[in-house]
């Protein structure tokens, strides 16, 4: 059972797994981003673990120091000339130490970004080739954890976690090794008060983790309140709650404040007792060590040997505890990570310009047979029932019924971002799974209602539609659309950057934009979703007009709300309760009596 954590840069919650040979064996399955790296990764190792020896010749020869030095004072024949060596060959020790220091913490550092950008890439080349079901049984911010928070949690175990791992046990077992050598007696007073030492600290560790995980849990609402308040920031101003709204995050903040105080009494209460418990251990040690020196039993150098090589071996051991910690989190981000490579895309993302496509120019037809369909997030509620229609090349279908009746489920599966349950999904006459899902998209295009840009400028928003394309061709594109008068009219022209999901344009400026978009893009199929609502009528007029361009020799599916706008498309198909319960002419279906178009036109052009 996976527990978790909260990841304390991040704000968000880490898996913390169980160190099992199964997770282990999960985890290093994803560490195959190392192979190509592998000879520097094991060099690296070779130099870490070298230059952890290296630190225990230190208290050795530092001892060394201390007995030549009491030597030549007690007048024994000390010789200052084997001092000065000693001396000489531990700086040359440290030197050599410090070089190996430098060289594997950059090749750790190295290996380690070199292995997390290919990963990055394959994880987010995966996530977003995954198909729209996927999309709706997770949350987006659980997603975005996964290209950040989980990937900085390996990144941190392949930099500095593993490493310091290797360096701590290496210290550990040669430190006790060398101070069983020194003395057997004060070895025994050590191991007796250091795991006393280490319990205390996973006890008082726990602790203090449950509490950084509610000040972060904390403080994370106070993100959220922000986060919030800014983007309904039109909100509050319009019903002036300002105020309201500085008192959610204050009292946030005051929550947040608790939670820390409450773990910085608690680190101050461990930070003290480790302070006595350490030092006494050492004043015991010595008071011991002093013992034997006067009984002869033990030298200055091996008493010094001996403190020092404590001094390695306890804060080791007082290491261990964050590190196993840390190990854990990273082996939970990686079974999240590796989990999400594991699963099945619709389509292979591939860097650069996509290959060139062997599917010709669709002619458009499009036919629905006896098509039903239910969501996977709801496999108890069928949303579509024996949907049964045909649209010929180049012909206008408007798809007109209540809000839920299925009108834009029909649309997802034109464009294969779900298959049908059953019956057939023909396009010019060819099972639509039988082509290629890249191929096929590439020949259709969809203006929304709610139109999304990227934060890039007008042209790279524009040139969506067709990666790499001209300024010339970006500029036609506009000008079919309407939108060039409006761009021109920008000190920056084109180069204009949109802000956040195209802020900084109007709604109708907007539209226009994903018009030529689409116009770019040249589309065998076009849908429009409600392209013209909400929109003076100026700009209805300039967007009816461009799409009235974009529509010609296309087949195009619009969903309509306002019917004033379907009046004269070759065919109305009425969608209701997830059936097509009418089809035809404006005028066919005016005269209908008792039917659903005549009430809906009725009750719109009434008003």
């Amino acid at each position: 059972m996976a527990r978790y954590s909260r990841n304390d840069q991040a704000g968000v919650e880490l898996p913390k797994a169980k160190l099992d040979r199964e997770s282990v064996r999960q985890a290093w399955e994803l560490f195959r981003y190392l192979r190509p790296h592998r000879v520097r990764f094991g060099v690296a190792l070779v130099s870490l673990f070298t230059g952890s020896l290296l630190t225990l010749a230190f208290p050795y020869l530092a001892g060394s120091i201390v007995d030549a030095a009491v030597q030549h004072t007690q007048g024994g024949g000390g010789d200052m000339a084997g001092v000065n060596r000693t001396a000489l060959l531990l700086m040359t020790i440290l030197a050599v130490q410090a070089g190996l220091s430098y060289f594997h913490f950059l090749s750790f550092a190295t290996v380690g970004q070199r292995s997390l950008v290919d990963l990055r890439r394959d994880t987010y080349a995966r996530l977003i080739s995954l198909p729209m079901s996927f999309f709706a049984q997770r949350r987006v911010g659980e997603l975005a954890s996964r290209l950040s928070a989980d990937l900085v949690q390996i990144e941190d175990t392949l930099i500095a976690i593993l490493p310091q791992f290797i360096r701590q046990c290496t210290l550990l077992v040669g430190g006790i090794a060398l101070i069983a050598v020194t003395s057997l007696q004060l070895t025994g007073i050590m191991l007796v008060s250091l795991p006393v030492l280490t319990v205390v600290a996973v006890v008082f560790g726990r602790k203090t983790r449950k509490i950084s995980r509610e000040a972060q849990d904390r403080l994370a609402d106070t993100a959220t309140i922000v986060e919030e308040t800014l983007q309904g920031i039109v909100n509050v101003k319009a019903f002036a709650n300002e105020g309201y709204e500085l008192q959610r995050y204050h009292d946030g903040l005051g929550k947040f404040l608790t939670a820390t105080l409450r773990g910085a009494r608690l680190r101050a209460a461990f930070i003290a007792f480790i302070v006595f418990a350490l030092f006494g251990s050492i004043v015991l040690v010595l008071w011991s060590g002093a013992r034997l020196l006067q009984q002869g039993e033990i030298t200055f150098g091996d008493l010094t040997r001996f403190i020092l090589y404590t001094t390695f071996v306890a804060g080791a051991m007082g290491q261990f505890a964050e590190l196993y910690s840390q190990l854990q989190k990273a082996i939970g981000a990686t079974q999240r990570v590796r989990e999400l490579l594991r699963e099945s895309g619709e389509v292979e993302a591939v860097l650069g310009p996509p290959p060139p496509s062997t599917l010709p120019r669709l002619r458009g037809e499009v036919v629905f047979e006896d098509v039903h369909f239910t969501y996977p997030s709801r496999p108890g509620v069928e949303v579509l029932q024996a949907i049964h229609f045909a649209a010929r090349p180049g012909q206008r279908i408007a798809l007109v019924g209540p809000s839920g009746a299925g009108k834009s489920t029909i649309i997802s599966l034109l464009l294969r971002l779900y298959e049908p349950s059953q019956g057939r999904l023909l396009i010019d006459g060819r099972e639509a799974r039988d082509y290629g899902l890249a191929e096929l998209r590439a020949q259709m295009s969809m203006v929304p209602q709610e139109v999304l840009l990227f934060g890039g400028s007008i042209a790279e928003n524009i040139a969506y539609g067709k990666p790499g394309a001209s300024s010339a061709e970006i500029e036609q594109a506009a000008r079919q659309a309407n939108a060039h008068e409006f761009i021109q009219a920008f000190p920056e022209g084109y180069d204009t950057l949109v802000g956040d999901r195209g802020i900084k344009l109007s709604g109708g400026q907007r539209q226009r934009v994903a018009i030529a978009r689409a116009m770019l893009k040249n589309p065998a199929i076009l849908i429009l979703d409600e392209a013209t609502s909400s929109l003076d009528s100026e700009s209805e007029r300039l967007i009816q007009e461009a799409l009235e361009t974009l529509m010609r020799g296309r087949t195009s599916f619009i969903i309509a709300h306002r019917l004033a706008t379907v009046r004269h498309v070759d065919r109305i198909i009425v969608i209701a309760d997830g059936r097509v319960v009418e089809s035809g002419t404006h005028e066919e279906l005016q005269v209908m009596e008792g039917g659903v178009y005549r009430r809906l036109a009725t009750m719109q052009f009434r008003e």
